[in-house]
């Protein structure tokens, strides 16, 4: 199914079946859930739960039971927090940049892109709490909170961009959220009212397509610099913080242009996974992975760009404490990290998508997974080496406090968190389709009349 087409060849009964086929394909997944999406679902609830009780001990005995200490004090959860920020860019980058430039191409891919949006920001926020070790004294950020300081800002463009990703993932549900209510008419009594009530009462009247659809015009517009700010403003945190590799310019950029290549291929192995377990292949085609490689190409070259002015110019100089964590990176105990990240997460793939091939749906899920993996490694090298390297070392410190390995606490609540982001797109499908049946039909050039007034 190509859409690229503005214009459909078929006429209105050829219409009017292909809008019942697609309807049907699309929401066979909220009718039935098979043994293996039982399976994954449960799976994730359980790492989940465990993470809510590795949390509880957190609370319980202190941040004493991580291995965060003056030294490394962050650690795995903020550089789980960047991660999340950078995945979370790529609504904006799928559902508005792609819109406005008239890539007909992203529409059935829009959804997918907006819920790993939502539940990516969504988690950001709340690892922040778990880092606080005192999820009290968030409240101190809303009453003593200064303007001046970068984590307020970032406290604002966060709930910000989640407020306008919730919306940008909402309005164009309108649709789709009307014909379930209206079609699934044998799910449970709790699920029907979910259903009418978030409806709003649609009926699919011209109306309400001008509103809804000037409404997502807009969103398209607002959430670029948003989803821009967010990351910047993240990169911010790390470029006012007097460290060696942290005292950078060039860190907002370089930010935006690794958070674009991380939520790409987070987009692309969601788009392998719904195709293949929900049989959308009529609809998210070979055409779409063939463009999403090219894209992630582009954007990896892009990131070696800023990663070459990020490490070479400190490295021409090599000087102080500057030229330690260098050379921890480059031949130190984090050099097989940095390298693997370099080659695996950013080289390689930008290699091997440029050739067709590697641009089918199996092979390029495979190297999006590569680069998904080397992102959030990357963001680990951002956060945890440079901190361990401080201009000033702590004098008479234990050793233990110049090392750190995460303790189980860490590593169970951060897979807890990438357990949650994946069971809300995974729960999300199940009830919502996760293609946007009336974008991908328009972008046929198929008539939409009465595609959703379905009580007629």
């Amino acid at each position: 199914m190509h859409t690229t087409h503005h214009q459909s060849d078929l006429n209105p009964e050829e219409q009017k079946q292909e809008r019942e086929e697609m309807r049907s394909v699309v929401l066979r997944p909220l009718r039935h859930t098979g043994t293996i999406g039982k399976i994954w679902i449960g799976f994730l609830v359980v790492v989940f739960l465990f993470g809510c009780y590795a949390y509880t001990v957190q609370l319980r005995e202190g941040l004493k039971v991580t291995a965060l200490r003056d030294y490394a004090s962050w650690g795995l959860y903020i550089s789980n927090f960047v991660f999340f920020v950078a995945i979370s860019l790529v609504g904006a980058l799928i559902s508005s940049v792609l819109r406005l430039t008239n890539f007909e191409w992203h529409r059935p891919l829009t959804r997918i892109a907006e819920i790993i949006a939502v539940s990516g920001i969504l988690f950001a926020g709340l690892i922040i709490v778990v880092d606080m070790g005192r999820p009290d004294r968030i409240l101190y950020l809303f009453n003593h909170g200064r303007i001046q300081s970068p984590i307020v800002w970032d406290v604002i463009v966060v709930s910000t961009y989640l407020v306008t990703s919730v919306l940008f993932l909402y309005f164009p549900l309108l649709p789709a959220i009307a014909l379930c209510r209206d079609t699934l008419t044998d799910c449970p009594k709790w699920q029907r009212w979910m259903y009418k009530f978030m409806a709003m009462g649609w009926e699919g009247n011209k109306r309400q397509w001008k509103i809804m659809k000037r409404s997502v015009a807009i969103l398209s517009v607002l959430v670029i610099p948003l989803a821009i700010s967010i990351h910047t403003v993240t990169a911010w945190l790390f470029a006012t913080t007097l460290r060696p590799g942290w005292d950078s310019t060039n860190f907002g950029p370089y930010f935006v242009a690794g958070a674009f290549q991380a939520g790409t291929a987070c987009v692309i192995i969601g788009m392998f996974v719904f195709r293949k377990a929900y049989n959308l292949k009529k609809y998210i085609t070979e055409v779409h992975f063939n463009n999403m490689g090219k894209l992630l190409v582009f954007l990896c070259v892009v990131y070696a760009y800023f990663n070459v002015n990020e490490y070479l110019i400190p490295a021409y100089k090599m000087r102080g404490a500057e030229a330690k964590l260098l050379n921890d990176l480059f031949t130190g105990p984090t050099s097989p990290i940095y390298w693997s990240v370099q080659f695996f997460g950013m080289a390689i793939p930008a290699v091997v998508l440029l050739f067709r091939r590697a641009r089918k749906p199996l092979p390029i899920t495979i190297i999006a997974l590569f680069v998904v993996v080397g992102a959030w490694f990357k963001r680990y090298l951002i956060v945890t080496p440079i901190l361990l390297h401080p201009y000033l070392p702590i004098q008479n410190a234990p050793l233990s406090w110049t090392m750190y390995f995460p303790s189980w606490v860490e590593m169970a609540i951060v897979g807890a968190s990438l357990a949650g982001v994946l069971l809300i797109i995974t729960v999300f499908s199940k009830f919502f389709p996760i293609i946007s049946i009336w974008e991908t039909l328009e972008g046929e050039g198929i008539d939409l009349e009465e595609m959703d007034n379905r009580k007629k």
